[in-house]
């Protein structure tokens, strides 16, 4: 087991015990355990027996508890306190924000519900507020945090599905080696959130039909055109059918938004005769520029295309340096140095560590004294592994009035500061403005980060005026963050052009919290290329020269 895994089953147990109301000193036993289990450098199952329980947090109990997942692969006493407790409870407590153990014990022993949809009725006949500790905005957050997750259902973040789909695809080519199979849909156009996985193929219905159920895989839905199945791992596959002569067109059709397939109809049609051999053949056939799947979104681009004008997209190969990263000065899991090296590594020219401010205390968030010691450190690397460049940031929250986190006297001492929203997240539109735009306009912020705070599949962002903060960025030359973890991916690519619109420069960052995040930034491309943004307009793609100049003008704010 991964120590990821073994971590989860520490963190349900805990919480378990708390809702069976058992033993509250052994629960917080194991929720430290979880705890220094998810920092551990290295996997626990690589370890000697011995070493485990020598691990700081880790007592005798946890230990034999650890060893037994090890060996196993499973824990026992989790699963006792599992089939004791209803399904729902255990979903509530996994899903549901906003419901602690406390609050679940409640909602079971006292109110009686033991299901999700049991709960939800209960927050529309508003039910809750009679109980202790519910009032009237809890009651509110738990009903939006249910119907959140329900409309989640069956949905996927690409990440998550990536290795999965271009695995299947691969393995459908060579199980069928005389038909065509491709993967098409949300997947082929970049889509951060999947649904379903989408196929066109030139294999006979009945050849797929085979394929799948054989292999337990249970029919969803079936018509003469398509076929959707679902396997073990709960993600929806579906099928479209069509022939070798017809396959490129219906690859096409099917790699297309509604609003640009009705436009290129509109436009150009489709000839029922014609035999393509690629989709590239059908631009082809109409003079028009050759457009990527993952931008056949709006009309406008179908204009530049007719006009041969679309820009050149932006790769993972443009990726020049690692912007907004954490380290072990905050809640990172590398050193600074790890971080250098990994970076040079990867052929890249500069880093920019940007650990969490003073306020992030959860995150072991810099004071004043660690902020200057953290830049001695920089200093000496800098002479270390010149040319190779570290630069001074912060990630510094944005706090309830719009402030940065710091005094001026330290913010002069930072290359460049990223300002963050992560508190205080359920206010209204007004008082989300109030605070992005107060901190758009301060001297000192260099990039606003992670726009609207959004977790996808897991948390709505706070609700904002996009184009309002595009225009105070574009007044006040503020960078706006593409972040580019995959459950982030904010700002949302559907914002992207009108920033460029106003010459506001997007830095594609991965929000690393170790050196393994530096690969996000591959999400973060996905996303952009779905946009009109081209290296030039990326902040992590200037050149070290190039980024310094960006500096030095920014400079010319404060």
């Amino acid at each position: 087991m991964t120590n990821a895994a073994i971590a989860d089953n520490f963190s349900l147990l805990s919480k378990l015990m708390d809702i069976h109301e058992e033993n509250s000193f052994r629960a917080k036993s194991y929720s430290i355990a979880t705890f220094h289990i998810e920092k551990l450098p290295e996997e626990l199952s690589v370890l000697p027996k011995e070493k485990i329980f020598t691990i700081k947090g880790i007592g005798e109990s946890a230990g034999q508890k650890i060893v037994e997942q090890l060996e196993t692969g499973t824990l026992k006493v989790l699963e006792d306190y599992i089939n004791k407790t209803p399904k729902g409870i255990i979903e509530m407590l996994q899903y549901i924000k906003g419901l602690g153990p406390k609050k679940i014990a409640t909602v079971w022993k006292e109110m009686g519900i033991e299901s999700i949809g049991e709960l939800l009725y209960a927050c529309n006949e508003n039910r809750l507020t009679l109980y202790k500790g519910f009032g009237e905005k809890t009651q509110e957050s738990v009903r939006k945090s249910i119907e959140f997750y329900l409309n989640t259902f069956g949905s996927y973040l690409y990440a998550q599905v990536e290795t999965y789909a271009l695995t299947f695809e691969t393995h459908l080519k060579q199980f069928f080696k005389t038909d065509l199979t491709d993967l098409v849909g949300d997947f082929k156009r970049q889509i951060p959130v999947i649904e379903k996985i989408e196929f066109t193929t030139s294999v006979s219905q009945q050849n797929i039909k085979n394929f799948f159920t054989t292999n337990g895989y249970q029919i969803q839905d079936e018509n003469e055109y398509s076929i959707s199945l679902k396997g073990n791992e709960n993600i929806l596959l579906q099928f479209y059918f069509t022939t070798k002569e017809n396959y490129y067109t219906t690859v096409f059709k099917h790699n297309c938004s509604e609003q640009f397939l009705n436009k290129w109809t509109e436009l150009f049609g489709f000839d029922a005769a014609k035999n393509y051999t690629s989709e590239q053949e059908i631009f082809a056939t109409h003079n028009v520029q050759f457009i990527d799947a993952c931008k056949r979104e709006s009309v406008e681009v179908i204009e530049l295309a007719k006009q041969h004008q679309l820009p050149v997209s932006i790769t993972e190969k443009d990726i020049t340096a690692i912007i907004h990263s954490h380290s072990k000065w905050s809640d990172g899991s590398n050193t600074l140095e790890e971080m250098v090296k990994a970076a040079i590594a990867k052929g890249l020219q500069y880093l920019v560590i940007s650990d969490h401010s003073k306020t992030a205390f959860y995150a072991q968030g810099l004071t004043v004294e660690r902020v200057l010691a953290q830049h001695q450190e920089i200093d000496e690397l800098n002479k270390k592994y010149a040319p190779f460049k570290i630069f001074k940031s912060i990630e510094s929250d944005i706090l309830g009035d719009g402030s940065l986190d710091y005094e001026t006297d330290i913010l002069q001492q930072f290359d460049l500061v990223i300002a963050s929203i992560h508190s205080n997240l359920n206010v209204t539109e007004e008082k989300a403005m109030q605070r992005l735009i107060t901190a758009i306009e301060n001297p000192y912020t260099t990039i606003l980060g992670h726009l609207t705070g959004r977790l996808l599949l897991s948390r709505n962002g706070y609700p904002i005026n996009h184009h309002k903060i595009i225009d105070a960025c574009a007044a006040h030359n503020v960078v706006i963050e593409l972040n580019a973890h995959p459950r982030r991916l904010d700002i949302d690519w559907q914002f992207i052009d009108a920033a460029l619109e106003k010459n506001v420069i997007i830095s594609i960052n991965p929000d690393a919290h170790n050196i393994d995040g530096y690969d996000d930034c591959r999400y973060g491309v996905l996303a952009a290329q779905k946009t009109l943004l081209t290296k030039e307009k990326n902040l992590s793609s200037f050149s070290l020269q190039q980024f310094e100049e960006f500096l030095s003008e920014q400079g010319k704010k404060k």
